[in-house]
């Protein structure tokens, strides 16, 4: 559920605006890059800044990096000893993410891990304050079932794309063939009928489910 482009200007214009090197790192990524729409962005971007701001987590896990824009709005509210590992399934985009943490001064506190996350998980035995799930989305519930246990108790988990271009929503005519949205709304039930965990549904850009362990 996209907001009309007049909407969206109106918005960002009430949003403290994103940094001179988010700003460069969010015009590098729609320039040089397709599926440039998976960056966070602005909007997004400064969310994640303030609830990691009002959480101020010592342990933050990312699942699914891109080009490190989410990452780095994460890191701003970490706590002063705090640590983010962030985990990208791409090697192509190792060389711009650790660029761009480098640039932001973030490398003692921004663990980048390549590879696939189910593997990386297993070597990554933290009790996570806050973990923020944007990867593949038909996995959305394997990482869940995979992080949850290791989350403490009180902790927030933060899932994006869970409108999924509003092809969730049951007026939606769903092809048999498209698996991703299929698991999409397996995963938006199955968290709304979890008693393990509270959640609030935000229809922001494409949808953030916030999510807190009980």
């Amino acid at each position: 559920m996209y907001l009309t482009d007049e909407a969206q200007a109106y918005a960002d214009q009430h949003t403290t605006p994103e940094s001179a090197l988010l700003a460069r790192l969010n015009r590098e990524t729609h320039v040089q890059l397709l599926h440039a729409r998976m960056l966070s962005g602005h909007a997004q971007g400064r969310l994640l800044s303030m609830l990691s701001h009002m959480i101020r987590p010592r342990r933050v896990l990312e699942l699914g990096t891109f080009t490190g824009y989410s990452a780095l709005c994460l890191a701003e509210g970490l706590a002063e000893e705090g640590v983010l590992h962030t985990i990208e399934q791409n090697p192509e985009l190792e060389s711009r993410i650790r660029r761009y943490v480098s640039e932001a001064g973030q490398e003692s506190r921004i663990q980048v891990h390549i590879g696939d996350a189910r593997h990386v998980l297993s070597s990554l035995a933290e009790p996570w304050d806050l973990v923020f799930i944007d990867a593949d989305k038909i996995n959305n519930d394997t990482y869940y079932e995979l992080v949850l246990p290791q989350v403490r108790p009180g902790g927030f988990l933060l899932i994006d794309n869970v409108l999924w271009g509003d092809k969730v929503l049951p007026s939606y005519s769903v092809k048999p063939s498209d698996k991703d949205t299929f698991a999409v709304r397996a995963f938006n039930d199955k968290v709304q009928a979890d008693d393990r965990v509270e959640n609030v549904f935000l229809p922001l850009r494409d949808g953030l489910l916030l999510v807190r362990k009980r």
